[in-house]
């Protein structure tokens, strides 16, 4: 809905949005990514993969409550999807560019790729807003979130190669993931049992890099 269709009725106030159950959902997503983001610069790479994992929790849970929500008024429809929006781009940009950053030890060289993680993910959104999904269950591109979803898997191998090759490596594969982002590819929407699955497999990973890292 267009926000001047909002312009004869009276305005909420922000903090009125706080009180929405998606909404706190979603703000606890983004304590969980900011979490991500201290122990990044901090160095401690697998607890901020934890972090960053239960961030991808979240943001698919805020979208199953409200849905789950009677009454829920178009404004605060409208108000939750740009929230969701707004923080995709800290959890599933800004986190995934500063970790390769910082992984590298903070090189100029890594610059580039830190700078193209956070424009592919500005680019997407921005896109996704506008158009939506191709249909209910589909995506056109890889969404991104399944970027650090493969991320923290992949960091499992971490140990079997020196940092700097290893580095490469993520480099490598966060930039092209950034492709598929922005691919005509169609991806499906997962939901449903998969939200189950994704939360087996953060707690599977919270056990691995919290108590065998």
């Amino acid at each position: 809905m267009d926000r001047n269709s909002y312009i004869e009725k009276p305005i909420p106030s922000m903090v009125s949005f706080i009180k929405d159950p998606p909404n706190i959902c979603s703000l606890i997503g983004l304590l969980s990514a900011l979490l991500g983001i201290y122990f990044t610069i901090a160095g401690e790479f697998a607890l901020a993969l934890i972090g960053v994992m239960w961030a991808v929790v979240f943001d698919w849970a805020d979208g199953i409550i409200a849905r789950k929500i009677k009454g829920r008024t178009d404004a605060h429809r409208a108000y939750g999807g740009q929230l969701d929006s707004l923080i995709d781009v800290v959890s599933f940009g800004i986190f995934p560019a500063i970790f390769l950053l910082s992984y590298g030890g903070f090189n100029p060289w890594f610059l580039p790729g830190t700078f193209i993680i956070m424009a592919v993910s500005v680019i997407r959104l921005g896109y996704f807003n506008v158009f939506g999904l191709v249909d209910s269950k589909t995506y056109r591109g890889l969404a991104l979130d399944n970027n650090v979803i493969i991320l923290s898997f992949i960091f499992l191998f971490e140990r079997l190669f020196q940092q700097e090759t290893f580095s490469i490596i993520i480099y490598i594969l966060l930039i092209g993931m950034s492709g598929f982002n922005l691919a005509t590819i169609k991806t499906p929407k997962f939901a449903g049992k998969w939200f189950y699955i994704l939360i087996a497999y953060a707690l599977g990973l919270t056990v691995i890099y919290g108590f065998f890292s």
